[in-house]
């Protein structure tokens, strides 16, 4: 019987996370990247423990969930193996908060907080295209352009900026990316250093923590409330030895609980950073749709705020699959950084499809398919709500949105996780894993998205997950 040589587990002991639940999210990522294959015997539980110098009971129990979960079987008298079938794999998969990655089995699936391609402007889009392909100096757009992206383009967004968010900037302050997330890498690798600190939200958005995590900062959490980031609890991490260089928050609707930040608050982070040098990373993920007031401006539209990075992107607004996101800096140099190491890693980001989305700002196509899709996600935002209120009300307290396309859902008791996403997986239904915004297992919510889904399939959803959890409560 073949066995793996080593299994490469690495246990952080002053983590917050159970050691059961990280040795089985380790053997899990090794699954889903192919190093442990379907049918690859396991060490048994005694080898295992022995090698990892742990209690042989915690490897069982790491074992035991995995075998819940489909990811291993049990051979009678031969012992424990690599399923031959493995489950699907959906963010988290309860033991290691992986990225959403809906399946075509699935039944319903619960995002947090797509928005429905179905309404999304194609055929404006399309017409876009062959607008741009039928001017007579079309062959230039073919050729290499700017690394920020085109000038006329980030013109666009500098305009959209000041006179929707107040923002007072010009082009020459943006840089046009692939998404938001890799405006967030371009970030971290120009503006951090390994060892420097960062100050995050807890919960939080655990994505942009992993690439900060990656160019070797420290994370250093600050819990939320009803109000935002509880900004009294930064004061005391702003010392020499922490050595904090920025923070990051998503202010204006906070992932995962789509709270806003007060003002107080707002002006209280404004002074901090200008006292003690640190930058604040805006993350306005998703702006554009609110339903019962306007927006609030960013904290970058402030005059006074000193150290920023604005990152927006139009991925929510058009269509996922369409990769526009931008960041934007008053910082000269901090520009030149992220301007020489976009180059480095993509030369430059679509040219044409960057003027195909400018035509549909210049014509009018953006700004009339935001107030439609507006309409469309607070119709689907009530429904959520009612629903919620009238299946869940013994289980959740529902925090209402004043915008965006997903709603958070904090518990009124325990939860039995393992039990909740296993059934959840027998109905073929998918939420969101908190492990995607959480990093110990003391997971208090859920996020749940319903811009992407059909009234039918969100009242479905709701009253399956009602059934699930009466049996997935603990007292």
């Amino acid at each position: 019987m073949l066995r793996p040589w080593n299994l490469t587990i690495t246990i952080d002991r002053h983590s917050a996370k159970a050691i059961y639940l990280q040795i089985a999210a380790s053997i899990s990522a090794d699954i889903q990247s192919g190093r442990l294959s379907s049918g690859t015997a396991l060490p048994s539980s005694r080898a295992l423990a022995t090698q990892l110098g742990v209690n042989r009971n915690t490897v069982v129990e790491a074992l035991q969930l995995l075998l819940s979960e489909g990811w291993l079987e049990s051979q009678q008298r031969r012992g424990i193996f690599v399923a031959k079938e493995l489950p699907p794999l959906y963010s988290g998969s309860t033991v290691d908060g992986t990225a959403d990655t809906p399946q075509s089995h699935l039944r319903i699936v619960f995002d947090d907080g797509n928005p429905d391609t179905r309404i999304a402007p194609i055929d404006q889009l399309a017409r876009a295209y062959r607008q741009i392909f039928k001017r007579s100096a079309r062959w230039k757009m073919m050729g290499y352009a700017e690394p920020c992206g085109h000038a006329d383009f980030r013109q666009a967004i500098a305009d959209m900026l000041n006179q929707e968010r107040d923002m007072r900037v010009t082009k020459d302050h943006l840089c046009v990316t692939r998404g938001s997330q890799m405006a967030t890498y371009l970030i971290a690798q120009c503006l951090l250093e390994p060892g420097d600190s960062i100050l995050v939200e807890s919960p939080g958005y655990c994505t942009a923590w992993k690439i900060f995590e990656h160019r070797g900062a420290r994370l250093i959490e600050i819990p939320v409330d009803a109000d935002g980031i509880l900004v009294d609890e930064i004061l005391p991490h702003l010392t020499a030895a922490t050595n904090v260089k920025a923070l990051y928050l998503t202010p204006h609707r906070q992932y995962p609980t789509t709270v806003t930040l007060s003002s107080h608050r707002r002006s209280q982070l404004i002074q901090l950073s200008n006292a003690f040098g640190f930058t604040i990373i805006e993350d306005d993920y998703d702006y554009e749709f609110n339903f019962e007031q306007p927006p609030v401006f960013p904290l970058a539209a402030s005059p006074v705020l000193q150290h920023s990075i604005y990152i927006g992107t139009l991925s929510k607004v058009v269509a996922p699959a369409l990769r526009i996101g931008y960041l934007v800096s008053k910082s000269e140099q901090l520009l030149r950084n992220i301007a020489a190491l976009r180059y480095l890693i993509d030369i430059q980001g679509d040219n044409i499809m960057e003027q195909a989305i400018l035509e549909l700002i210049r014509d009018g196509t953006i700004r009339r398919h935001i107030r439609k899709a507006t309409d469309h996600y607070r119709q689907k935002r009530d429904l959520m709500v009612r629903l919620l209120e009238e299946h869940l009300q013994d289980h959740v307290h529902v925090h209402i949105p004043e915008g965006g396309l997903a709603v958070w859902l904090s518990f009124k008791h325990q939860v039995d996780w393992t039990l909740l996403f296993k059934k959840l997986k027998r109905k073929s239904i998918q939420i969101p894993h908190p492990d995607n915004y959480c990093k110990s297992d003391s997971y208090g919510g859920l996020r749940l998205g319903y811009g992407s889904l059909s009234e039918e399939l969100i009242e479905e959803g709701i009253s399956e997950l009602a059934q699930i959890l009466k049996h997935a409560r603990i007292s």
